[in-house]
């Protein structure tokens, strides 16, 4: 058995043609939706990037114990796992998170990798001098400046189809798929970081969505409300439409390669993304800033197992990305961590067969911002009691944020946690944190899906939110979150 994962990063679900999507040319997400079983009601877990990977590698969510960071010494690796299982696993990406202090223990998990450059601020190509950035494109100030200072130098490395990251990294997984077609017991894991921000399409792509538009150049909206005129706005969501419609160019090359080679009998193969993306809804930019509305937190999940043959079909089971690692140790007759709270997605097709749940709720967010759970229906937020939005704390002994090490300052109030579940016996260190989302003034929020899709206002039912709270502390528990997080919640 064989098995293939397609990741791509910040992929729009309402936007494809097989979840309803009409304005996008993404002919191969349809091919695929005739080929495999599309998923109806997956949602993120873990928020934003690397929290979602540590989600997938691990079978269980992190979000309540920590913010972004690697993988734990105590934690059970889907890589590792199927290592032991004699199964050879192979990651291509060009996901340059991977190879930053935050994500430096993800891909030795692998049992080889391959790290394609150049994606958003990548540290890539080195050039002390200032790049000539015309004066009338976007700009940011602090960090996001820094990214797109060097973003901007990247890409002039990057400037036909053939250069461009993206078509490397489908490039590099279709060899590894035709150097291994004759072979079993291997995973592949092709990850794109598109189509996240910046949306740098080569023209063909975008010359599939002609528009009036002769203003700055504008491909990386900030996660921020918008502010910025219709046009600019409308210009924005063509130029991710074009860098879309590149993925889904990409994805029929994996396709078109499991026919050359008859793959379809004896691989799996899972597509899937990590979260969506607001480009104005709710008027919005972005992620990780703002509630995470339906736009983000719906995403899109397409499974062809060849055990089952299941093709075409459609499964409204609620599933997360913590169910990947089981449904793929499943396959290779691995056995499941005790650890791992995802289920197999071959349950979810049974209970969907039998008229019955998979599951009652599930659970999603960020560390320190809302904590949110959905039945499929209702979808409940809930919001930090005090503007200091405390108690919080990490809990790590990995303790390096995205691109950096904690500071000294972090560090000088450490204390030693007695272990959690998962832990493994472990004690792990317990450091104050801080979170730059300010979820205390957006409030606790509750949508009725059934009759407010949109999420456009929201709900005030006593028993409706009664209900969803216990359903979250039921989900919560079961996540073995810290005391402190009722508390900040007002969950005590």
């Amino acid at each position: 058995m064989k098995a293939i994962i397609v990741m791509f990063d910040s992929l729009n679900r309402h936007m494809l043609p097989p979840y309803g999507g009409n304005e996008v040319h993404a002919p191969n997400f349809s091919r695929l939706a005739k080929r495999s079983v599309t998923f109806d009601n997956n949602w993120v877990g873990s928020m934003p990037c690397m929290p979602a990977r540590r989600d997938l590698l691990t079978g269980r969510h992190n979000f309540l114990h920590r913010s972004w960071g690697p993988l734990e010494p105590f934690d059970d690796s889907l890589p590792a796992l199927l290592r032991k299982q004699g199964v050879y696993s192979h990651l291509v990406s060009d996901h340059y998170h991977y190879w930053e202090a935050g994500g430096a223990t993800y891909h030795g998990q692998y049992t080889t990798w391959d790290n394609v450059r150049g994606q958003e601020g990548d540290p890539w190509k080195g050039v002390v001098a200032e790049p000539n950035i015309p004066e009338h494109v976007h700009r940011y100030e602090g960090y996001r400046g820094w990214l797109f200072r060097q973003d901007w130098i990247n890409r002039q490395y990057m400037n036909t189809e053939d250069s461009h990251s993206q078509s490397l990294t489908f490039k590099r997984g279709l060899e590894f798929i035709h150097t291994n077609r004759h072979e079993d017991q291997w995973l592949l894991q092709i990850e794109a970081f598109d189509p996240h921000e910046p949306f740098f399409a080569p023209q063909a792509y975008r010359d599939l969505y002609p528009h009036d538009y002769d203003g700055k150049p504008f491909d990386w909206p900030n996660y921020a409300k918008v502010q910025e005129t219709r046009k600019e706005a409308e210009h924005c969501r063509y130029e991710y439409s074009a860098l879309l419609s590149m993925c889904d160019a990409s994805l029929g090359k994996v396709m078109d390669a499991m026919d050359e080679y008859d793959l379809w009998k004896d691989t799996m193969l899972i597509v899937t993304t990590d979260h969506g993306l607001l480009l104005g809804e709710h008027d919005w930019w972005g992620k990780s800033m703002m509630p995470f509305y339906n736009e983000i937190a719906r995403t899109p999940l397409f499974v062809w197992d060849p055990r089952s043959g299941s093709r075409g079909l459609r499964c409204g089971q609620l599933t997360q990305m913590i169910d990947l690692a089981p449904t793929l140790l499943e396959l290779f007759g691995a056995p499941i961590m005790p650890d791992m709270t995802g289920i197999p997605l071959t349950k979810a097709l049974k209970a969907e067969a039998e008229g019955q749940r998979n599951r009652e709720a599930v659970l999603f967010g960020i560390h320190g911002a809302h904590v949110n759970c959905t039945d499929g229906q209702y979808v409940y937020m809930r919001a930090p009691e005090h503007p200091d939005n405390s108690p919080l704390y990490n809990y790590t002994l990995m303790p390096t944020h995205m691109a950096s090490l904690f500071t000294v300052d972090e560090l000088r109030g450490i204390e030693l946690a007695e272990p959690f579940p998962f832990t493994k016996g472990v004690r792990t260190l317990r450091i104050k944190a801080d979170s730059f989302v300010p979820a205390h003034r957006m409030g606790t929020l509750l949508y009725d899906l059934a009759v407010d899709p949109g999420q456009t206002q929201p709900l005030e039912d006593e028993a409706a939110e009664e209900r969803m709270k216990r359903l979250l502390v039921s989900l919560m528990k079961a996540s073995d979150a810290p005391a402190e997080q009722y508390e900040r919640l007002g969950l005590n």
